[in-house]
């Protein structure tokens, strides 16, 4: 996500940077990343729940905001603050949400214990299939084959979901009963990281089907927060992980070659826990959103804060940016 150039700015396409926050104050706010200026609010007036996760369709065009037991799906181009579509089924608060590549269908996840597919084509958006994990599920990702969910839940299991099959075709218990909070892929679907509630993060390469090898090989364990991890996240280039923390830091890891995880930055500004954050897609700024009320633009070379959003009025729980081509 380059500075904007005089040039840049004059440019007609104001949506070629997509920076949107959620709150406890029940509001979704976007942003123009580097003015700060919030640009467009959906209030949700009348309506309850939280904002609990937010995802950002691969072509810019929609907004899936987990609010609740539902989720709303807005349109990124309309001032307008109703939902296009709403997705309603989990009995639970939903908090992942997860677009396919292409936006054909979005996968959800809830503390019910369920991860559900909601099929996003033409006119009749209607829910595809349910998995039921039984624990509360924490995360979900989409593997770069679009064939496969990488889950993880409160029980302390990550699983992997098989879509052509309908079922789960791997289980990993790290430590049992202890949550697992977060994963996340690495873009060609090489290694998976997870951290879980006490601050721990766990490395698998993931090998082919076909190879012989185990699906899922361990290849390093680190202890990345003496407090409660919220978020673990890849960057892009899979160069960087970024773990987010109750102990109010993000702390920046680079990735070997062979997976040795070294800890190259602390990121230091939020006053209370970061809740989530967001790669820029060269990999080179992040998003974080913290109960400070605030998010912050990071610069990834110098670890410093270039940017910070103010406007929520209770904690800001969720972030999504989409600056790549749509």
């Amino acid at each position: 996500m380059p500075a904007p150039t005089a040039q840049s700015k004059a440019a007609p396409d104001t949506m070629a940077v997509v920076l949107v926050t959620g709150s406890y104050d029940h509001e979704i706010r976007f942003w123009e990343a580097w003015s700060g200026i919030c640009s467009r609010t959906i209030a949700r007036t009348g309506e309850a729940g939280q904002v609990n996760r937010l995802a950002i369709s691969p072509d810019k065009r929609l907004l899936a905001a987990a609010i609740h037991k539902k989720v709303n799906i807005y349109e990124i181009g309309s001032a307008s603050s109703d939902p296009i579509m709403t997705f309603e089924g989990h009995t639970l608060n939903v908090h992942p949400v997860s677009f396919h590549s292409e936006g054909k269908w979005l996968v959800t996840g809830s503390e019910d214990g369920t991860i559900k597919i909601w099929d996003l084509r033409g006119n009749n958006s209607h829910l595809h299939r349910t998995y039921d994990n039984t624990a509360p599920v924490n995360d979900v990702c989409v593997h770069p084959n679009q064939g496969e969910l990488i889950s993880c839940d409160q029980a302390g299991s990550i699983k992997q979901w098989d879509l052509s099959e309908n079922i789960c075709s791997h289980e990993l218990t790290p430590v049992a009963d202890v949550p697992i909070r977060s994963v996340s892929l690495a873009a060609d679907g090489s290694f998976l990281v997870a951290g879980n509630n006490k601050g721990k993060c766990y490395v698998w390469k993931v090998n082919d089907e076909n190879s012989g090898l185990p699906r899922f090989q361990a290849v390093t364990r680190f202890h990345a927060h003496n407090k409660y991890l919220t978020r673990c996240l890849l960057s892009p280039d899979a160069k960087y992980l970024a773990t987010c923390s109750a102990d109010t830091t993000v702390k920046i890891w680079s990735i070997s070659q062979n997976y040795e995880f070294k800890q190259e930055k602390v990121l230091v500004g939020h006053q209370r826990w970061v809740w989530d954050c967001a790669f820029s897609a060269d990999s080179a700024y992040l998003v974080t959103a913290s109960s400070d009320h605030t998010a912050r633009l990071w610069e990834m070379a110098s670890g410093e804060t270039v940017r910070q959003y103010n406007g929520h009025h209770k904690a800001a729980v969720c972030c999504a940016l989409h600056d790549g081509a749509s």
